[in-house]
């Protein structure tokens, strides 16, 4: 029987400066999907990577004073490590200065041009352009007269000859019929609303794709004084970074502000190449810290591997396990749906209540409750397996849904067995009556940890290998408190 396939991608980053820990959330729940949907023997493929063509990466090269090759290369490898410091381990880090992706978009570009090609004409854009946002605005788009991601940022005004794409061709007659028709396609649901509440509401304009002044980009083959616009290239990389027999894409992670691109633009886009749509858009909140917007401007940037660090050592732990911590923290309690906040005082009392106290705690008492009883596990170990609300969330990609029911649930949680503990009171008990509690007891504890593998790879590891028997013993504490 072939195996089930499973691609999962994420936005590609801008290069204009190194991830922080707000860009690190859709990596890890995209990285928890791939490993969910391996262990359970799909087919599984993840892509991530950076976008390091556009106006945008030419600034952020000018204020370094390097080379833009050079810049981009030099940030993108930037990236890469922080995305190793969370072990976040992608199938592929794409480019889009990767030489596939050039022909790639070159090839996809041709079938546009072959299927529909009154769908590419020669115009001129006169408006607004933000580029922190590399993206065409138009004034139902601003507040104040500025970009609402970008507040501080001067909007561009722009009069300049683009080739466009006929967007508008494809709203009424194919765009908002597919979205009704495929409830799953954009996710969450308030996200739907959102993208069919604007379609219905707001006639589309069609959209350069190609920009005159831009240098830094992938030549436009109809006139090379162009260079494709950054988003419509950008945009394919998801064909480009995985071999074909994964399209159509499964899922992509995308934050809330990359929606209409990748509900409207690329769909749209799709079918007038004659291919397949990605299955679902899954579009997560923001993350602010400590109740602001990170940001370079205001200096309030938290790397990833930094936060890692800063575990690592408060907690005299190894950076692995720390790791674990951080993807712990985000994955429960990060912007799945609505925006999420992050702090480092509130990273500690997480860490202390659920992994030291919960998860760390439970561990260290099943194991030295058999240590100190001599127990040794005998027999077949019983299937491990994922509950069913985990189940039912991962269908669904809430990784937070499914990692709160490994401590919540009420057969097999991390909760519920410390309370079966309490009330079973082993510690009083002795030979076949002790022999059973102990066995259930390391039986769930052994489910949790496989459970725990998509989201905590080292810390399961850990657990599986003390608790793999026959005899049991007590070790110094996953987490120690901090």
């Amino acid at each position: 029987m072939a195996k089930k396939k499973f691609y999962v991608t994420t936005a590609i980053d801008y290069i204009n400066d190194v991830i922080h820990v707000g860009h690190s959330y859709q990596k890890i729940l995209a990285d928890i999907l791939y490993r969910y949907h391996k262990l359970i023997g799909d087919d599984a493929y993840f892509l991530t990577g950076t976008d390091n063509h556009g106006g945008k990466a030419e600034e952020g090269a000018k204020e370094a004073g390097l080379p833009v090759a050079e810049f981009s290369k030099k940030i993108s490898d930037e990236d890469k490590e922080q995305l190793k410091a969370l072990n976040v381990k992608p199938n592929r880090f794409i480019r889009t200065t990767d030489p596939d992706h050039k022909k790639t978009v070159y090839e996809f570009y041709k079938k546009i041009k072959k299927n529909n090609p009154d769908d590419i004409y020669l115009g001129e854009y006169h408006g607004t352009y933000c580029q922190g946002c590399e993206e065409f605005k138009t004034e139902r788009d601003l507040e104040d007269g500025r970009c609402p991601i970008h507040p501080k940022l001067k909007l561009q005004t722009l009069t300049e000859e683009n080739y466009f794409f006929k967007l508008s061709k494809y709203q009424e007659d194919f765009l908002i019929p597919h979205i009704e028709s495929h409830p799953e396609f954009v996710q969450p649901e308030g996200r739907r609303k959102e993208i069919l509440a604007f379609l219905k509401n707001e006639p589309l304009k069609d959209t350069p794709i190609s920009r005159p002044k831009v240098k830094w980009g992938i030549p436009f083959p109809d006139n090379p004084e162009h260079t494709f616009y950054v988003w419509f290239e950008a945009l394919i990389n998801y064909v480009t970074g995985a071999p074909k027999k994964y399209w159509p894409a499964d899922v992509h992670i995308i934050g809330k502000d990359n929606l209409r691109f990748h509900t409207v633009l690329w769909p749209a886009m799709l079918e007038s190449a004659g291919m397949e749509l990605p299955k679902t858009v899954y579009a997560h909140g923001f993350l602010s810290l400590e109740g602001k917007k990170i940001s370079k401007s205001l200096g309030n940037i938290i790397r990833p591997k930094e936060l890692v660090e800063e575990i690592a050592q408060n907690a005299g732990i190894s950076k692995e396990l720390a790791a674990d911590a951080v993807r712990y923290y985000l994955a429960r309690y990060g912007p799945a749906v609505e925006d999420a906040d992050i702090s480092r005082k509130r990273v500690k009392e997480v860490y202390n209540a659920d992994l030291a106290n919960g998860l760390g705690n439970l561990v260290a008492r099943v194991a030295k409750l058999c240590e100190t009883s001599g127990f040794k596990f005998e027999g077949t170990p019983p299937s491990l397996f994922f509950n069913v609300n985990a189940k039912k969330a991962f269908a669904q990609h809430r990784a937070d849904e499914a990692l709160a029911s490994i401590w919540l649930d009420q057969k097999v949680g991390v909760h519920w067995l410390d309370k079966v503990i309490d009330r079973k009171k082993p510690w009083e008990l002795s030979g076949k009556e002790l022999q059973a509690v102990l066995a259930f007891a390391v039986s769930v504890v052994r489910n949790i940890a496989y459970q725990l593998q998509p989201f905590m790879p080292e810390t399961a590891e850990k657990i599986q290998k003390q608790f793999a028997g026959p005899k049991i013993k007590a070790k110094p504490p996953l987490f120690p408190r901090i």
